[in-house]
């Protein structure tokens, strides 16, 4: 069963409010593979002032999209209503289940906190930049923050020039102050890790809650090796606590700083770390880097928002 791109499309959540305070760089970087772009991020800025708050709240509001598919929340919507609530009301009582579902039992561990961010992030990135829709999800795991990191922290899915393709994508976030090339040398061996076992993992990952009725079947087909044609992509995000201080003159010197940073990370990590001969997969990565300064401090305001 083979959607059409434009069925793709439609059911794309792309979140342009959420993006107008994520400033976006996408080009070819001095890393391998160097025949393809990868992404520079950071929060964007309105003069000299960092829009941390504005993009924190736009976050926060988007958990609603990451936990419910449109059918599902105007089901519960009118679940809501029939029982006496006002439309606004019954729009409150969908927000409050929804940060739960994502909070989850996770208030007391700040690691998890951290990926949750990560994960966040990654889900708007695969489908703003990528265009790819969320295929699978992890199911909650609630017994150690060892059984929450398995596996792949998204399973996206598009079709491009008749081949189903699956975005495998994992979000690593650095709240101490690595030093970059440590953290995204971790980041690389953890997306290798996930290629390797994905499909040894799928049982424990969902799609029912999110996904319309054809998306679900495109879910079991392959879970079960029925999706052909079919190409594996990778995408690793990055969120690391950035330490290089940017003077803070004007608007467009604070973006050319920044984006020098992102290049220089880039340039400086070891190509020879990244064996593409070992691992022909990696031809399909895209790296997201994510500069963000005082990135601790950022995550535990999000913490408290949930």
């Amino acid at each position: 069963m083979l959607l059409e791109e434009k069925d793709i499309l439609k059911r794309l959540i792309t979140n342009e409010s959420l993006f107008n305070y994520i400033h976006v760089v996408t080009q070819k970087y001095d890393i391998l593979p160097d025949d393809k772009e990868h992404i520079g991020t950071y929060i964007e800025y309105q003069d000299i002032q960092e829009l941390r708050e504005d993009f924190l709240e736009e976050l926060g509001d988007s958990i609603i999209d990451w936990i419910y598919s449109s059918s599902k929340y105007e089901y519960l919507k009118k679940e809501a209503m029939s029982k006496g609530k006002s439309d606004s009301a019954a729009s409150q009582e969908i927000g409050r289940k929804a940060k739960r579902k994502f909070r989850g039992n996770r208030d007391s561990d700040q690691l998890l906190i951290q990926g949750q961010l990560g994960e966040l992030l990654l889900y708007h990135f695969i489908q703003h930049c990528m265009k790819a829709v969320p295929l699978l999800r992890k199911m909650p795991i609630m017994t150690s923050s060892e059984h929450e990191r398995f596996g792949a922290d998204a399973i996206h899915y598009k079709v491009e020039n008749d081949k189903n393709i699956i975005i495998l994508g994992e979000a690593k976030t650095y709240t101490s102050k690595y030093r970059f090339n440590q953290a995204f040398e971790d980041a690389l061996n953890s997306i290798l890790d996930t290629y390797t076992h994905y499909r040894d993992e799928l049982k424990l990952y969902v799609h029912e809650d999110f996904l319309d009725d054809k998306m679900n079947k495109i879910a079991e087909d392959f879970l079960n090796n029925k999706l052909k044609p079919i190409e594996i992509h990778l995408v690793s995000i990055i969120i690391y606590d950035e330490t290089k201080p940017i003077n803070k003159t004007n608007q467009d010197e604070i973006q050319e700083q920044i984006e020098t940073i992102i290049k220089y990370r880039y340039k400086n990590f070891d190509d020879s770390k990244i064996e593409i001969e070992k691992n022909p997969i990696l031809n399909r990565i895209t790296y997201i880097v994510f500069p963000v300064w005082k990135l601790k401090e950022l995550a535990e305001k999000f913490q408290n928002m949930l």
